[in-house]
């Protein structure tokens, strides 16, 4: 066991900072300890700390003086999208290790500079992929990877959720858009169900809210003639479900995505249901604590990294792309050194409620 704690910021106290980040330390006690919360809210700031006894709360414009006053060895970056890599490259040009909410970034440059900057500084960088560490999606990856259901050939996905106008995901500026914020999770399934990466993609756009499209829906195609299909929306009842379909039968994951309900399977072979299973609901954020935690204190490289933070973001680039011009679009080729198994499962006991203060949930609630 670990003798020391790594003493972490939480930069950002957003809805997903306030609702299963801040609350997930109380689970992951055994090595990682919340230090100081950054935000620009002070109401936010002085009722935060009292809720979680953190003894740092500061304004944005002390982050760098927090990042160089050895209080902490690490931060957990709940910005909005925009604002990833450079509150990413700030931390680690201070020698302060990153565990970055997905996705990594708005673009592949982006990817790329915090990579980078992260080696140059030797820090560690991991990006808050929560599903990797996860029961049910990790037995998912080993179903696909076992021939239980032959070899996989199709996947389809349904993510889907109602958010108002004025929250953060439907803002260009702010990194906004359905396929970063939702999307994204498809994709990520896709990826780590094949084992493999998009060779060609293209995708069509409906609707709008805010400044960003509505709802997409795209196909990729894997190498070996595989292909993966998601539709993901802003505008529509929460729905978060996917399907692989192998040459012996399928996998059904409804939800899939969820981290506030409990995840299913429904296995059939040839046709006929052979086994339906309930995964319990857990708290899923703090096994990527306890994980990057573990990661810092033995000197072990982290998987999901920022290669599989780039992975993603080059696809939705892609996508992007092919709803502008209407046209596929050809992506080149990508190695990723690991993917997610179910040797990364952490289990946590599910969180109760917390308190929410001045954020507001994707749907316009607290």
């Amino acid at each position: 066991m670990p003798k020391r704690l790594i003493r972490y910021a939480v930069v950002g106290c957003g809805h997903i900072a306030q609702v299963a980040v801040l609350p997930a330390f109380g689970n992951a006690r055994r090595n990682s300890k919340l230090i100081a919360i950054v935000s620009g809210d002070p109401v936010k700031r002085a009722e935060l700390q009292k809720i979680y006894d953190i003894p740092r709360a500061l304004d944005y414009e002390h982050y760098d003086e927090l990042l160089k006053s050895g209080d902490i060895d690490a931060v957990y970056i709940a910005l909005p999208n925009s604002m990833h890599a450079e509150y990413t490259e700030r931390a680690a040009r201070a020698g302060v290790h990153v565990l970055c909410e997905k996705p990594m970034a708005v673009t592949e440059a982006e990817c790329e500079l915090m990579g980078r900057v992260a080696r140059e500084h030797q820090v560690k960088l991991m990006i808050a992929y929560r599903l990797h560490f996860e029961r049910a999606n990790l037995e998912a990856i080993e179903i696909a990877r076992s021939g239980r259901i032959g070899e996989p050939r199709l996947f389809t996905s349904t993510f889907t959720m109602t958010v108002v106008p004025g929250n953060i995901r439907v803002q260009r500026a702010l990194g906004g858009g359905v396929l970063y914020d939702i999307g994204i999770y498809c994709i990520n399934a896709a990826r780590s169900l094949f084992r493999d990466e998009p060779t060609e993609v293209r995708a069509i756009a409906a609707g709008a809210i805010g400044d960003v499209e509505e709802s997409v829906s795209a196909l990729m195609r894997l190498p070996n003639e595989r292909l993966a299909s998601f539709t993901a929306s802003f505008g529509a009842g929460k729905v978060s479900e996917y399907r692989l379909v192998g040459t012996k039968g399928e996998l059904a994951v409804d939800p899939a995505y969820e981290y506030a309900r409990p995840l299913e399977h429904r296995l059939a072979l040839e046709g006929n249901v052979v086994s339906e299973r309930r995964f319990a609901k857990r708290d899923q954020f703090a096994p990527e604590l306890l994980y990057f935690s573990d990661c810092l204190l033995t000197n072990r490289d982290p998987e999901p990294s920022a290669e599989e933070g780039l992975a993603d973001v080059r696809v939705i680039r892609a996508l992007y792309r092919s709803i502008a011009t209407g046209e596929p679009v050809e992506l080149p080729p990508y190695q990723r050194r690991e993917r997610p198994s179910l040797e990364q499962e952490i289990r946590r006991p599910p969180i109760e409620k917390p308190t929410v203060i001045r954020a507001q949930a994707p749907s316009g609630g607290s």
